[in-house]
């Protein structure tokens, strides 16, 4: 018997000052990574000092929103679901929810889409479907 994912609403996330350009980003249906503009690598979650050199040269971009599966676990309660590390095609590795799917058919090396959710009263939350 299939497991299906439970439709539930993400909590908003908080907003504070540093984390107002990326949640403006899941209002226009962006997924924003960080861009170290001293080596040029790419980094989730995004803020606004580079983890490679800790300088703050950095710059947000747009995710294309792809990827696919890296490792995953599913919750099998009352109301299942599944949490994923999903490594974008840019490279970067996001920790999100698998939603609108069939638990039992993950796994590892699925193609999957953002799909921004909305939350319980703030920004909507990026979450993945199978693409």
């Amino acid at each position: 018997m299939a497991t299906q994912a439970f439709d539930r609403v993400p909590q908003a996330p908080g907003e504070t000052p540093d984390n107002k350009v990326i949640l403006d980003g899941f209002r226009a249906g962006k997924l924003l990574l960080g861009k170290c503009l001293d080596t040029g690598k790419l980094f989730h979650y995004p803020r606004h000092v580079s983890p490679f050199t800790l300088s703050n040269n950095v710059e947000f971009v747009e995710a294309k929103g792809t990827g696919e599966i890296y490792s995953y676990s599913v919750a099998r309660g009352k109301e299942p679901f599944s949490v994923a590390y999903v490594k974008l095609d840019e490279g970067p590795i996001v920790l999100s929810n698998i939603i609108e799917c069939d638990l039992d058919s993950l796994k590892i090396g699925l193609k999957v889409k953002v799909k921004f959710k909305d939350s319980d009263g703030g920004a909507p939350v990026p979450m993945f479907v199978l693409a």
